[in-house]
């Protein structure tokens, strides 16, 4: 198979560009794929591709820009040029752009390899109706949440135009099924990017115990309250805690990050990373006593979450949404807060990090979860599916 992955990629610092390396590394062991070819995001540095590494051949094509208004015009111009058996699509509803036209027309794309008759799956990591307009940073408007929703409902549907449409979540199925009576939506979860066990440590450095919050910052995902916890915890009980917030600001809120920094630049061992390259997740993981999630609203399956839960880490969650059915769905485990209050957060950060043993079954209970779903076992899902519309296109001919 000569397989075609649109996505963002390393070094991309659009949505969902980590997810696609993984993917990637476990796609190209596989047998039956005897070529990957990435439509990617332009990026000023060469795609993060390990090529000595044992696997099929790669192919990197530059095609598309976030924002651009003819990327569906130059991703297609790219699929007839190199005729690809299959097509998966690596999404969310912002992943081509955060202007409503540009997002849009890249969101065409699966549609028209429905018309060109190329196998297609879309994978589809939120469906709006479970996005909270208002806290994710799009609208605070009434009206404007309409519209919105209106615009998704509408996209939703040009997404449903794909061959198969693969969500993380059993919630996801059901109200696309219900909603818009799809019979192709298909449940595949998000998978680990797997480490073996034997590279785990449960011990953590000499030294401050490192709380750390990773992510894309500023609209449902704050972090003063994380800040302001610890600052309390230090007062009530003297320990000796470093605060690192790993990550960006989210595209639609820029300057979130500086303006956090300035506002607490008196507060000691505080340390904001900017954007962590692929080769420092590990490190930033196994020297975190504890993974927090200061959100205020979720927008689906929690990539952080399997991550953290494959470096086996103990966490930190608001009891809310998605990541709520996560714990339920996969077996999870960590301390809850309430999403607005300092002093719980500050009480479910304390019970982790001063109790070593709790912490630790913690980390191991999340890495048991993480590693039922590995990602060599999800690109074996996605490959199935594949293989399937490859022999119904064939059998109609």
């Amino acid at each position: 198979m000569k397989l075609a992955i649109v996505t963002a990629y390393p070094p991309s610092k659009v949505t969902l560009n980590e997810y696609a390396y993984h993917l990637v590394k476990h796609f190209r062991q596989k047998e039956s794929i005897k070529e990957i070819i990435l439509l990617t995001d332009k990026t000023e540095g060469a795609k993060d591709i390990m090529f000595t590494e044992e696997g099929c051949k790669i192919t990197v094509k530059d095609c598309w820009a976030f924002n651009s208004y003819v990327n569906i015009i130059n991703v297609t111009k790219a699929i007839n040029a190199i005729q690809p058996d299959a097509v998966l699509f690596n999404l969310q509803f912002m992943k081509f752009g955060d202007k409503k036209i540009a997002a849009a027309l890249g969101l065409m794309l699966p549609l028209v390899c429905k018309l060109k008759k190329i196998p297609n799956v879309v994978l589809l990591h939120n469906i709006l109706e479970e996005v909270d307009l208002r806290s994710s940073g799009f609208t605070s408007s009434k009206l404007m949440q309409k519209v919105y929703g209106f615009i998704g409902t509408t996209l939703t549907k040009l997404i449903l135009q794909s061959d198969t449409v693969a969500v993380t979540m059993q919630k996801y199925v059901t109200v696309l099924e219900n909603k818009y009576k799809a019979n192709n939506v298909k449940l595949i979860p998000h998978g680990t990017f797997e480490i073996t066990e034997e590279q785990l440590s449960y011990s953590i450095p000499e030294g401050p115990l490192k709380v750390m919050a990773f992510g894309k910052f500023g609209t449902y995902k704050k972090v003063e309250g994380m800040i302001e916890a610890v600052e309390m915890l230090r007062a009530s009980s003297g320990l000796d805690l470093e605060v690192i917030i790993a990550g960006t600001d989210n595209p639609n809120v820029l300057g979130y990050l500086a303006t956090v920094q300035e506002k607490y630049k008196h507060v000691p061992q505080l340390r904001f990373t900017g954007y962590i390259e692929e080769h420092e997740v590990s490190t930033l993981f196994k020297e975190s006593a504890v993974v927090v999630f200061p959100y205020t609203s979720t927008t689906g399956s929690s990539g952080v979450l399997h991550l953290a839960g494959s470096y086996a880490k103990a966490v930190v969650m608001p009891d809310l949404g998605d990541l709520a059915l996560l714990v339920k769905d996969e077996g999870y485990q960590g301390e809850f807060f309430e999403p607005t209050s300092v002093e719980s957060l500050a009480k479910a950060i304390e019970t982790i990090v001063t109790n070593e043993t709790y912490r630790t079954a913690l980390g191991k209970a999340n890495y048991k979860a993480a590693t039922a779903y590995p990602m060599s076992k999800i690109t074996d899902m996605y490959l199935n599916t594949f293989l399937t519309l490859i022999a119904n296109k064939k059998s109609r001919k």
